[in-house]
């Protein structure tokens, strides 16, 4: 009798089927602990309860020996991801053009199906790419603008937006008209009105960044969009930190563009996206990527892509439940906890300043401050060389300091090393 092999154990279990290969997920017993622990405390217990945040880094596989607080560029995916992308990874390399365009294409609907879920949208409004800047310029450079038209947008925007629209300037002669904030900033009317202000009968986009990377500051987006929209201006919104970050439904924005980058908050294996477009906006925005029906309104006219690493696309659902599993509105508390929790102690330390608000409403996870009399390199440097806390430093604009962005995985006794290093740093005789 022959012995049985690898394939006749996949092909037994059926994970050589489609329906296998895109739930053939093995169980996680690690994660145990914590439905149980969710079920027995509230959200306001969960959120300083250090031994069941313990239990959620047991799902990532960071580094115990380097402290990241630099989440804010990409942030790690919990094991789960992992080992899905590397699963659908190997199945492609056994026969590449049947596995993935035969097999794993076909989860791409149901994969839609669930980001539609999870941003409350229709299942006709999502298009799967690979990252934000994707995103927004498949809008930016699709839209229909002529010489003259305006475009409202801020200093404050993400830079590969602002060369974006630059290159609009350049080749199609539209106006940019840029809007400098002050931040942080608690005040509404203030944020609003930098931006109303600057609307003109000429004006037809303005791009919003729902949270500014720099400093995690958080814009009135519904707000401003209602503004644009009572003038006839189309709304854009970057938002690569905010999806799954904070607590909210796309539509809740009232944005006709929305963009995002599923490798930050939503934990999804690195260079994955997601794109928004309300369903009557479709039509009239050209694929970044040539298809045979340019003015289709299909969603899918923005996937024409060529080959594509489906192993990545597939694995974005194994994110999505460690998501639901959390539970985005106890996450954002959580995340909103910890930046607090630094902050709260850092402040009255000499020569520090906060540019990021306390204010759950104007603030999440993303942290920005600075010493007086020192560089964001110098104090970058110094956490990273003497406590082996990695954080980035930010010379953008008027904005200047460390940015530090906790996460899920993230203890209150890393934060404490972290404090420790800022300490040390403005008081260096001690």
């Amino acid at each position: 009798m022959a012995t049985p092999t690898r394939r006749d154990f996949f092909k037994k279990t059926g994970l050589l089927s489609a329906a296998g290969l895109l739930t053939g997920v093995h169980p996680v017993a690690a994660l145990d602990p914590l439905f149980k622990k969710m079920q027995g405390l509230s959200d306001e217990e969960l959120v300083s309860d250090e031994d069941f945040w313990y239990q959620v880094q047991q799902s990532f596989t960071v580094s115990p020996s380097l402290i990241n607080l630099n989440n804010g560029g990409v942030s790690p995916a919990p094991r789960t991801v992992q080992e899905a992308m590397k699963r659908y990874y190997d199945y492609s390399n056994e026969t590449p053009t049947y596995y993935m365009w035969r097999i794993l294409d076909q989860g791409r609907e149901p994969l839609r199906q669930q980001l539609a879920r999870l941003a409350g949208c229709a299942v006709d409004e999502i298009a799967i790419n690979r990252n934000s800047s994707e995103g927004l310029e498949t809008v930016i450079f699709g839209m229909t603008l002529s010489s003259g038209d305006e475009v409202v947008a801020s200093r404050q925007d993400y830079p590969n937006m602002i060369n974006a629209w630059n290159q609009r300037v350049i080749r199609n002669g539209i106006k940019m008209v840029w809007v400098n904030l002050e931040l942080p900033s608690e005040d509404e009317d203030y944020l609003v009105g930098q931006y109303v202000n600057a609307f003109t009968p000429n004006t037809k986009v303005v791009h919003l960044t729902h949270v500014i990377n720099w400093n995690g500051q958080v814009l009135p987006v519904r707000k401003i969009a209602r503004e644009a929209h009572r003038r006839g201006i189309e709304v854009i919104v970057d938002g690569a930190h905010s999806f799954a970050h904070l607590d909210f439904k796309i539509p809740d924005l009232e944005a006709d563009y929305f963009a995002t980058s599923l490798h930050k908050w939503l934990y999804a294996p690195i260079g994955s996206g997601m794109l928004y477009v309300r369903k009557e906006k479709i039509a009239s925005i050209f694929p970044l990527f040539a298809n045979d029906s340019p003015k289709s309104d299909d969603i899918r006219k923005f996937e024409a892509l060529g080959t594509r690493p489906f192993f990545i696309e597939q694995a974005i659902g194994k994110a999505i439940e460690f998501n639901e599993m959390l539970g985005i509105g106890r996450k954002q508390k959580r995340l909103h906890y910890l930046k607090n929790y630094w902050m709260e102690r850092v402040r009255s330390l000499p020569g520090v300043r906060l540019h990021t608000s306390m204010d759950s409403k104007w603030a999440c996870a993303i942290g920005n401050m600075s010493v007086e009399g020192k560089t964001p390199g110098e104090l970058d440097r110094f956490l990273l060389d003497k406590y082996k806390v990695h954080t980035v430093a930010i010379q953008w604009e008027n904005i200047n300091g460390i940015r530090v962005t906790p996460n899920v995985y993230t203890t209150t006794r890393q934060l404490d090393q972290f404090i420790e290093g800022v300490t040390a740093f403005t008081n260096p005789a001690r």
